[in-house]
């Protein structure tokens, strides 16, 4: 979305009900959706769509203006896919956070979504599947290409902490989707989706956590 970083201890307020219901919301951290429907997981899969969708979830409520820079589109091929991501329900719009009447921002309504391949999924539900999961790595290899390029320039202790972390487990599937669940414990309290929840000097970083058989499928037998 490298490891994190030791958490900084904070005194901070309990959050009220309002905020644990807000996090605890389906599609937020936590509280994954199931993406089910292919015209659904197609809906995402188109790359500006991605862009936008993944600029609105890090940074806030956006417009199309703001978004038609991150996308590399002009704002009006902009608002056709916010109303498309609209539509399927990833984002909404948000009035309240215009600065004036003729400001349409949007805000995410899902950040979090999970999906299987299963092996009685129907052909075009496998299709919609294989290809947001190949057009969302593609959008990952872009920024893990773009920091690479630019490397030299990141500070010293941000060029320390980032990078990647190669290992193999021996495990059961059971045990492998233990070990899933208890990464994404350790990831989710960084999520800081409001900002002031973030340290000073916090910035996003894409984490990516691939669990891939490093054996053929006639060992699993």
């Amino acid at each position: 979305m490298g490891e994190p970083a030791p958490r900084e201890e904070r005194a901070k307020a309990e959050p009220g009900p309002a905020e644990e219901q807000a996090k605890t919301e389906p599609g937020m951290p936590g509280n994954p959706v199931k993406l089910t429907d292919p015209k659904v997981m197609r809906a995402l899969a188109h790359p500006a769509r991605i862009a936008i969708w993944t600029h609105i979830g890090l940074r806030g409520p956006a417009t199309a203006t703001e978004c038609a820079e991150v996308a590399g589109l002009s704002p009006s091929a902009c608002s056709y896919h916010l109303r498309t991501l609209a539509r399927y329900g990833f984002i909404e719009e948000d009035r309240a956070s215009a600065a004036d009447g003729r400001e349409r921002p949007w805000r995410a309504r899902v950040l979090v979504f999970t999906h299987e391949d299963r092996p009685d999924e129907p052909a075009a539900g496998r299709v919609a599947s294989r290809l947001l999961v190949e057009n969302l790595r593609a959008g990952a290899e872009e920024i893990r290409a773009r920091y690479l390029d630019r490397q030299s320039e990141y500070p010293a202790d941000w060029q320390a902490a980032s990078g990647e972390v190669l290992s193999v487990a021996h495990v059961t599937p059971e045990e492998l989707n233990e070990l899933r669940e208890k990464v994404m414990e350790v990831i989710n309290p960084y999520w800081r989706l409001d900002p002031a929840e973030r340290p000073p000097g916090a910035l996003p970083v894409r984490l990516m956590f691939d669990m891939f058989p490093w054996f053929g499928p006639e060992h699993a037998q």
